[in-house]
């Protein structure tokens, strides 16, 4: 298991420098980051010169190694626009897209379980029928629709719940902002928390009913109903437990994916987070906030990928004995 955490995270190392070169890459096509600096009404000598002292004649090689050489330090550039260090930014704003994604989340696990497994059970059934097309106009409908529709029902013709913004947040960890904490920051989480999780609720219900379906066609679940054992314990013990192993490794997958979904979700909410400082990083051509957000994304997704896999590793044994079969 110890070497398969080394080679994991060797493999980790290695992604996270691809995405810091493509990231940097970019920075090129968004346009001149002197415009955005000084503006248009400095001469091209005094241009020049800024240019130089930038380093922005250089190689592309030497500037990229050189960014690479800050960004181990954690110096990920400064913002154009707020004219403070991009991680720092980025930081302040991480607490408002956790929120959204822990609350999706929790949306996601507290209704594709039952519905999934008793789906898988009771595959005839009429709720398990209407489940599945469900499923499919969910994995259908954008999530900016369902966002505006949610916004329309119950803020606009219900007038139930807020529409926009983050509402009241509390203090945590010293200097962690989340809105999990108050009624009122519950209240604004409900609306884009259910938007954000309309996106991978229905693929994990259809995953849980397809893989539960298939594992209770397996020998060993037929030798189980053979033994004369409760219904109960055949299907939480023998079924749903070894229908987990799959479900953990493409269901964290996709937990990572959300934080990418947060930009259209924060963007209809006006929610203050990530994704929503990311458009708008682009419309000012926040060069150096834009390469930040984009390496920070990746290695979220890096990062959860890695988790899963050791905790996949850790739920099934076939993976130590395959690290021990590499390792003689």
């Amino acid at each position: 298991m110890f070497a398969f955490l080394v080679r994991r995270l060797g493999q980790a190392v290695v992604v996270m420098l691809v995405i810091s070169l493509l990231s940097f890459s970019v920075q090129d096509e968004l346009g001149d980051p002197l415009r955005e600096l000084v503006g248009q009404s400095v001469s091209e000598d005094v241009r020049n010169e800024l240019r130089e002292e930038l380093g922005l004649n250089d190689p592309f090689l030497v500037q990229y190694w050189g960014f690479l050489r800050n960004a181990v330090r954690g110096d990920l550039g400064t913002s154009y626009f707020f004219k403070r260090p991009a991680l720092e930014v980025i930081m302040d704003k991480l607490p408002a897209t956790i929120d959204l994604v822990v609350a999706a989340t929790f949306w996601i696990l507290a209704f594709s379980i039952p519905v999934g497994v008793f789906a898988a059970i009771r595959p005839n059934h009429l709720f398990s029928k209407l489940a599945m097309g469900f499923s499919i106009v969910g994995i259908s409908i954008p999530v900016f629709l369902t966002a505006i529709f949610l916004i329309y029902l119950f803020a606009v013709e219900l007038g139930w719940l807020p529409s926009y913004g983050r509402g009241d947040t509390l203090i945590i960890f010293g200097d962690w902002e989340t809105s999990l904490m108050t009624i009122d920051g519950l209240t604004h989480l409900l609306l884009p928390s259910i938007s954000l999780a309309s996106v991978i609720l229905p693929l994990f219900v259809r995953m849980i009913r397809s893989e539960m379906m298939e594992v209770l066609e397996s020998e060993y679940v037929k030798f189980a109903w053979a033994k004369g054992l409760k219904k109960r314990r055949i299907w939480m013990l023998h079924a749903f437990k070894n229908t987990l192993l799959p479900v953990i490794t493409v269901g964290g997958v996709q937990l990572g994916i959300m934080v990418a979904y947060t930009i259209l979700t924060e963007t209809v909410f006006q929610w203050p987070g990530m994704g929503f400082m990311f458009l708008e990083a682009i419309n000012r051509v926040d060069t150096p906030l834009i390469v930040a957000y984009l390496i920070v994304v990746g290695l979220i997704f890096v990062i959860t990928n890695t988790v899963v896999d050791i905790i996949y590793g850790l739920v099934n044994p076939t993976v130590k004995l395959i690290g021990k079969q590499h390792d003689q």
